[in-house]
């Protein structure tokens, strides 16, 4: 433990709430980072949700558990399963954790989660009307990037951050399976531009139209184009595949998520929507051109707006909630497909000198 921070003493059990999903995730990466640089011997829970247990369990070196939080109705990134909590609390509480740090928002509602994990010192964010108190509780920092939210929070509490920059580590049969995909695709890394048109909420995502108009304009430019997607997101890639036409190669539902950050990681560009593979991109080095509908912008977007740049039409309703747009969608529409293939042409030829294997 770094010797200035004299409060946390005899800290061997950590409980970290953060139930959100795999691009919130992997923007609090660099504040675990931290976290275990201070506490090296200490065992860190992350309390959260089991659709991110094939990221968690990539950073065996931060995190040493996944306890799966089993969710309240008011928090909406998952089915909650009420009935459950009383045994789990219950479980948590016989886990005697030293430290509860509550990394899930402004603690409106997160914080009554904390409370109830019965660790012997508790710290977080508490929201901006109520008052801090000095090395545990910090007024949430609306304004601040997400990464840089966190790494805050370690700051107030007397812990050093280690870096701003997000990773994603990637095994070596991970690689050798993402290789051996895009071969048997006919697929050259170093000509192919990958279009992933999904987002959790409906809001988030570009019209599809736009889409297919811009895989159609990098088609004819002579770049290979390949979709990415999660079984989920089926439909809504098939549909992208058949709209781009002959020669588009639908990978969506063919990798696990290191299969899926492997392909990236090797092809010349990612074109996507604000949403978890646009961290993943910026975590494997790969270049990126993101739309951001809905989101805020100045919360989410990657750090490198060079090598990720983010197009975004204003909208006074941003941040939206709604999976639905119930307004028009006038943020998605507001990103034209000229604005997005212009982009991504300077992406294509800044990456020119690059090798790929």
């Amino acid at each position: 433990m770094h010797a200035s921070i004299p409060i946390w003493r005899d800290i061997e059990r950590i409980a970290v709430f953060r139930a959100l999903n795999l691009g919130d995730m992997l923007c609090s990466m660099p504040a675990l980072r931290g976290l275990r640089k201070a506490f090296p011997n200490a065992r860190v829970s992350l309390i959260g949700l089991e659709n991110i247990r094939p990221l968690i369990e990539r950073f065996g070196r931060y995190v040493d558990e996944l306890l799966i939080f089993p969710g309240l109705e008011s928090f909406p990134e998952q089915r909650a399963r009420e009935e459950q909590l009383p045994e789990f609390y219950q479980r948590m509480q016989s886990r005697h954790f030293d430290l509860a740090l509550q990394m899930h928002g402004d603690g409106t509602r997160s914080n009554a989660v904390l409370r109830r994990l019965g660790a012997r010192h508790e710290a977080g964010f508490v929201p901006r009307h109520q008052s801090e108190q000095p090395g545990r509780w910090m007024r949430w920092p609306d304004e601040r990037h997400e990464i840089h939210r966190y790494l805050a929070l370690l700051e107030y509490l007397g812990i050093p951050r280690d870096g701003d920059s997000l990773e994603f580590p990637l095994g070596s049969e991970e690689q050798r399976r993402a290789g051996q995909l895009l071969a048997s695709k006919g697929l050259q890394p170093s000509r192919t531009v990958i279009l992933h048109p999904g987002a959790r909420l409906a809001s988030r995502r570009w019209p599809l139209e736009r889409f297919v108009q811009v895989g159609r304009g990098l088609a004819s430019k002579g770049w290979q184009i390949a979709i990415t997607g999660s079984p989920s997101e089926a439909e809504l890639a098939a549909a992208l595949a058949s709209g781009v036409g002959a020669g588009c190669v639908n990978l969506c539902g063919r990798t696990q998520l290191g299969e899926l950050g492997a392909v990236v990681s090797r092809c010349r560009l990612l074109i996507c929507n604000d949403t978890g593979i646009s961290h993943v991109a910026a975590a494997v080095g790969a270049a990126s051109v993101v739309i951001a509908s809905g989101s805020d912008v100045n919360r989410w977007a990657p750090l490198d707006r060079r090598r990720h740049p983010v197009l975004h039409a204003p909208a006074d309703c941003r941040p939206c909630a709604f999976d639905e747009c119930p307004v028009g969608h006038f943020c998605a529409w507001g990103v034209g497909v000229a604005e997005v293939l212009e982009q991504a042409a300077g992406q294509l030829e800044q990456a020119a000198s690059t090798s790929f294997t």
